[in-house]
Formats: structure tokens, C-alpha cells, sequence
């Protein structure tokens, strides 16, 4: 079967999940807007993939990780802004 574009979106979402995943192993102090964006945009590629392509278990996992990364831009909002 070939991949079709919605296919190829998820691939770039668990590519952005496994970078960020990668990116906070191996540096030192890793950037929160960085780490927490790019899990959000891999969450939101993979969830318009698995729209088409359902899969819930993995629908809801995408919805968990998403509010755990907005989660944590908002918390290093709020640390940025009470440094400031």
C-alpha cells in the first residue's frame, strides 16, 4: 500500500516527537519553547494523520501529549515572566 499524504504527515509529527525527545536526552539545558513546541506540532501532525488513519489508543495519546506540552509552554511562560 502506498503512503499516502496524510501518512507522510505522521511521519513528520513522530519525527518532531522523536527530536524533541532526543534534543531534551542530549542537551544540557534544553529550551522549553523549543522542547514543548515541537512535541505540540508533532501531537497536532499526528493527530490530523490518525483522523484518517484512526487509530484511538493512539488518537487519545496524541490528546494527552498535546495538553501536556501546552502544559509546559505555559509554565515557561509563566517562569519567563516572573524572572523578568
Amino acid at each position: 500500500m502506498p503512503l499516502d499524504i496524510f501518512s507522510l504527515i505522521g511521519f513528520v509529527g513522530t519525527a518532531c516527537i522523536i527530536g524533541a525527545y532526543a534534543y531534551l536526552t542530549l542537551d544540557d539545558a534544553p529550551n522549553p519553547y523549543v522542547l514543548h513546541g515541537t512535541n505540540l506540532a508533532g501531537a497536532a501532525l499526528l493527530t490530523i494523520s490518525l483522523i484518517v488513519h484512526t487509530n484511538w489508543p493512539s488518537l487519545v495519546l496524541e490528546g494527552f501529549w498535546a495538553v501536556i506540552a501546552i502544559t509546559g509552554l505555559v509554565k515557561a511562560a509563566r517562569t519567563r515572566k516572573t524572572a523578568s
